[in-house]
């Protein structure tokens, strides 16, 4: 699934074809959430995203380990994966965040 809007990636304003994709493995984690969690993410990766300035807003952002197209965030106690490539965004994967 894919969908076409502006946002700014990094510091960076990009032009309005910027693509947004979701993994299969993302929206099967989506799909496995309790109802509450669930409608809560939809609303997030589907509407609230497009609404984001920069990435680096996002809750908790980092690149993961030494990436520099893999990064992390964090919506309530769950941490979403997403690969930033060129003009893409693609979400990975939603996972509970760990108990430490």
């Amino acid at each position: 699934m894919k969908t076409t809007k502006t946002m700014s990636v990094g510091g960076m304003i990009l032009p309005a074809r910027l693509e947004v994709r979701y993994d299969r493995a993302f929206l099967i984690d989506l799909k496995s959430l309790e109802t509450a969690a669930m409608q809560k993410m939809h609303q997030f990766v589907f509407d609230d995203f497009f609404k984001t300035n920069q990435l680096q807003d996002l809750p908790a952002f980092q690149p993961l380990e030494n990436s520099e197209i893999l990064y992390r965030f964090t919506i309530d106690n769950y941490l979403l994966s997403i690969e930033v490539t060129g003009q893409i965004i693609k979400f990975l994967r939603i996972l509970p965040e760990p108990i430490i």
